[in-house]
């Protein structure tokens, strides 16, 4: 054989072996960078498991593991309200599903209200728990509830339920979160009430959220509210916390899904 015929032979097939190496090593990266992660994502008031369904399939397609309940007595799970419903019963909803599908390692979210329900759920399972997140969300101190940390308008309009003697506080409209206007109507018809138990008792224990390895506090910039924003500085000083903001209503998970399934997997 040609001795050019020999110097072409042998540049090809250290290339073919440079070129594998590579790709071994970028696929060794590529897993490492997407190891399956397990998310339960909570919803807020008045919502169920149906406002995670962007952030779900988005979180799925990449490989991962997704539980979306809707909590007891709203969305798919309207038809079991009763006054007895209240925080015990959502955050034993979410504690019930770790431990029935016996869960490990998981990311735990929690929207607006629902940071009352994930902090509760957290004393049953924060062994299980390796991430928490707080999605412009409530971060309750124990003796808080969710009519004791409401901005004025929502605080006086709870309280007027609670006076009524209610079963449930009824959905507010979907433009009072700034949810983009494509989406507001769908809102608004997937919307239900909410317990009023849920959100007049009382946070009894927070201390297992300190004990997760990983916390995080998302700001939805583009709904007002001082109590967040208040909560959002906060964190901002607590070591052991890490914050985002995010150009979005206060429906995240609707209006900016790619962007908050970034975050996700960042704090997974």
């Amino acid at each position: 054989m040609a001795a050019s015929s020999l110097k072409t032979t042998r540049r090809a097939a250290l290339g073919a072996l440079a070129a594998a190496g590579a790709m071994a090593t970028g696929g060794v990266a590529a897993q490492a960078q997407t190891a399956p992660k397990t998310f339960v994502l909570v919803h807020g008031t008045w919502h169920g498991g149906w406002c995670w369904r962007r952030v779900a399939d988005a979180l799925e397609r990449k490989g991962h593991k997704v539980y979306a309940p809707s909590l007891t007595g709203v969305a798919d799970r309207s038809h079991l309200l009763t006054r007895d419903v209240n925080l015990t019963t959502h955050a034993n909803d979410v504690a019930n599903l770790v431990k029935w599908e016996d869960l490990k390692d998981v990311v735990l979210v929690g929207h607006s209200s629902a940071g009352f329900v994930i902090t509760e759920a957290a004393e049953q399972i924060g062994p299980q728990v390796s991430s928490i997140v707080y999605l412009d969300a409530f971060v309750p101190q124990p003796g808080d509830n969710l009519i004791s940390l409401a901005n004025p308008g929502p605080r006086k309009a709870l309280e007027a339920a609670v006076a009524r003697g209610d079963l449930v506080a009824k959905p507010v409209p979907a433009a009072a979160f700034n949810v983009n206007e494509k989406d507001r109507a769908w809102v608004d018809a997937k919307c239900t009430p909410h317990p009023l138990a849920a959100v007049v008792e009382k946070v009894t224990a927070a201390g297992a959220r300190e004990k997760i390895a990983r916390k995080t506090y998302v700001r939805a910039t583009g709904f007002k509210s001082p109590v967040f924003d208040e909560t959002l500085a906060k964190m901002k000083t607590i070591p052991g916390w890490k914050t985002y903001e995010v150009a979005s209503g206060h429906d995240v998970m609707i209006d900016r899904p790619d962007r908050l399934v970034e975050i996700l997997i960042e704090v997974a």
